[in-house]
């Protein structure tokens, strides 16, 4: 465990509508009785104290049900996200179940394929700069043939020292992605200290995606870096398939044959 303490917080207010199963992708099975949030939880809960999940008002009846056990004993909280504008308004529409930890471990709803060893990694990855006082922010980065996202980094080598992050190219939203840049694998460590402030600043200029016309969480890491100031510790990822999230019937049955292969 860190020393520091760590909230993660899962934004899962989407309906799955890609993928015509109308239940929030968090609640999907991936195999009997084990769902991804059963996945999530197992891989998350060594490495932080406390999760918080945000659902749609549809959902929040169904996954209270299906995590009624850990909500019971404290170690999972619940917020509803009441329209799907972003991520971001997910996160910080649930700012008073997390603002009281050091750190959030931001994880996207549907990241099934993510290693347990990637959650540990970043939570004991070297984090901001406390000799200045500044929080910061840690990725998990992974070179993709072709990415979906891609983050542009300057500075330093990645694997070597502290970079700055420029800029997030987002596909969704009309940017072209280079073949062999980095992408996410959906998870984003993020000090508390100051966050809430922070996302406020960004709202203020944020211009919204070209495409969606929606406001998002991913333009913000380059601006917690380049105008706050924020130091940005990357964690080198090997695995492309923990990139993959479930957005497709081809994605849910990719982690499927993964979990068959690792159940663990």
């Amino acid at each position: 465990m860190s020393d520091q303490r760590v909230c993660a917080v899962i934004p899962a207010a989407g309906s799955g509508t890609r993928l015509g199963l109308g239940i929030p992708k968090i609640m999907l099975e991936i195999a009997d009785g084990v769902t991804v949030w059963h996945l999530l939880h197992r891989r998350l809960s060594p490495w932080v104290e406390h999760v918080h999940v945000v659902v749609s008002p549809a959902g929040e009846r169904p996954f209270r049900r299906l995590a009624a056990g850990e909500i019971e004993r404290g170690a999972v909280s619940v917020s509803v996200q009441d329209r799907p504008t972003g991520m971001g308004d997910a996160v910080f529409g649930a700012v008073a179940h997390w603002e009281s930890y050091d750190r959030i471990l931001v994880v996207w709803g549907d990241q099934v394929n993510l290693s347990p060893v990637t959650v540990r990694e970043v939570v004991h990855a070297r984090h901001g700069d406390a000799a200045a006082g500044r929080p910061g922010l840690t990725l998990p980065l992974v070179p993709m043939p072709d990415p979906y996202v891609e983050y542009e980094l300057t500075g330093a080598d990645p694997d070597t020292a502290a970079p700055g992050l420029v800029r997030v190219r987002m596909s969704r939203e009309g940017d072209g992605c280079r073949p062999g840049g980095l992408s996410d694998v959906g998870v984003f460590c993020l000090g508390t200290d100051g966050l809430p402030e922070a996302w406020a600043g960004y709202l203020a200029g944020a211009v919204p995606g070209a495409a969606t016309g929606e406001v998002n969480f991913l333009p913000f890491l380059p601006y917690l870096s380049q105008v706050r100031g924020w130091p940005v510790t990357v964690v080198p990822v090997s695995d492309p398939g923990e990139a993959r999230g479930i957005n497709t019937g081809d994605d849910l049955d990719f982690a499927r044959r993964a979990f068959q292969r690792c159940p663990d």
